[in-house]
């Protein structure tokens, strides 16, 4: 047991766009030091499921507890403890790398040990540092997203289809990090139909099963 272990539990969870119900009857918990990987056919809901999660969406139905350390956290205040990597997650462009960094970690702390400088080469993005993003790939884009994700102090991390634009090499970093001991007691969740983004270990639910 995590001493300040962060659990998310879902009773009859349930959202709906007018008459189309997009999941419902979804009762689950989800623990510190566990990942769980939403699947199911495109349109089917993960990206929604994953948004009702962290707070962006209300759900339509149904009940969702934030607690860590047993002390219940008000909805109002979860963001404060998740990091989101989407592909839909848009980043300043106007801004270079290293001040997009700098404007992320004024508003969320990073891991303890981790300063701008060391992200940008965990990044491999060294040569692009006084770079706007704008001016980046697709790729690098999505490798900043999942390095501001990876690398916040998070209780929670929410990545959704989290090999889009990655080349092989690039997903291999994701992949290794993905693993790194800086995750091990973090609740993550991984949208995503594809086996190569997420370990063995990882507890599977597909959203089709609650329609």
């Amino acid at each position: 047991m995590i001493a300040d272990q962060f659990v998310i539990e879902v009773n009859q969870l349930a959202k709906r766009y007018n008459r189309e119900w997009i999941f419902k009857n979804f009762t689950h918990t989800f623990r510190s030091g566990q990942t769980y990987v939403i699947t199911g056919p495109n349109g089917s809901g993960k990206s929604t499921l994953l948004q009702v999660l962290w707070g962006q969406l209300p759900q339509s139905d149904g009940k969702i507890n934030y607690l860590k350390a047993g002390q219940t956290i008000p909805v109002d205040d979860i963001f404060r403890h998740v990091a989101v990597a989407a592909p839909y997650m848009d980043l300043i462009e106007e801004l270079t790398l290293t001040e997009h960094l700098e404007f992320h970690f004024k508003l969320k702390r990073p891991r303890p040990g981790y300063s701008i400088e060391s992200m940008i080469e965990r990044l491999y993005l060294g040569s692009s540092r006084d770079q706007q993003i704008a001016d980046f790939s697709s790729g690098m884009k999505q490798r900043v997203k999942l390095g501001l994700a990876f690398f916040t102090d998070a209780d929670v991390i929410f990545l959704d289809e989290p090999g889009t634009n990655l080349d092989e090499k690039a997903f291999n970093w994701y992949q290794e990090n993905l693993a790194s001991a800086d995750l091990k007691n973090s609740l993550i969740f991984i949208a995503s139909n594809q086996k190569s983004e997420y370990s063995d270990s990882a507890e599977v639910i597909s959203v089709a099963g609650y329609k």
